[in-house]
């Protein structure tokens, strides 16, 4: 069976570009590359012009957000992507505000499946879009990034990714800018988490 394109859709969610998180999603997505039938995009949520939600629950009558920003592209993508990656550093024990606004405009995607009772994706891709979240964390606690994933989860919930579905790659110990460099296990994990989730869609792909 022939396997179309794969779409690696992926969210730097740093307002720092190019720190910690970013270099951990760049060794997984350096690992997919290899790949033939992967197609990667890799979005900075700092750049993309986001801007937090306004609670205004108009999406559950609209169907779509009623602001005009850079969420009016990613969201088509996100929708057309088989892999969502999204990497952040936590501050202050949660998720970063970029990502943390991003997430927010998502509401979207929960009217939609809730309230309006309409799909999210077409029924013959449910099951078939993979989730994965990295993070970096200076402090070297055990529940630091606690905080951070039932947002997570949220996010991928809605866009009709399971929970049993999303991959999990999380640094602590790395405060300054480039110390994951020097993290005796990040890239090697990251890398092999990379083939990991190409190797498992494939495989659902091929059902």
């Amino acid at each position: 069976m022939t396997i179309m394109p794969i779409k690696v859709l992926a969210f730097a969610g740093s307002p720092r570009r190019h720190g910690n998180s970013e270099t951990l999603l760049d060794w997984v997505l350096g690992s997919m590359v290899e790949d033939k039938d992967i197609v990667i995009e890799k979005i900075a949520l700092s750049e993309a012009n986001v801007h937090p939600c306004n609670g205004c629950n108009a999406c559950e009558k609209l169907n779509k957000c009623v602001q005009r920003d850079g969420m009016d592209i990613l969201h088509d993508k996100i929708l057309a992507a088989d892999i969502i990656i999204l990497a952040s550093p936590i501050f202050c024990m949660g998720i970063a505000s970029q990502p943390k606004a991003f997430i927010d405009r998502a509401q979207v995607f929960r009217s939609r499946k809730y309230v309006l009772k309409l799909p999210i994706v077409p029924l013959e891709r449910k099951g078939k879009r993979l989730g994965v979240f990295l993070a970096s964390a200076g402090q070297k606690w055990d529940h630091v990034f606690d905080a951070a994933i039932p947002s997570v989860k949220c996010f991928y919930h809605v866009i009709e990714v399971k929970d049993t579905d999303i991959s999990y790659l999380m640094i602590n110990g790395v405060d300054e800018k480039g110390a994951i460099e020097k993290h005796p296990t990040a890239r090697a994990d990251a890398q092999k988490l990379g083939k990991n989730v190409i190797a498992e869609l494939k495989k659902r792909l091929t059902i």
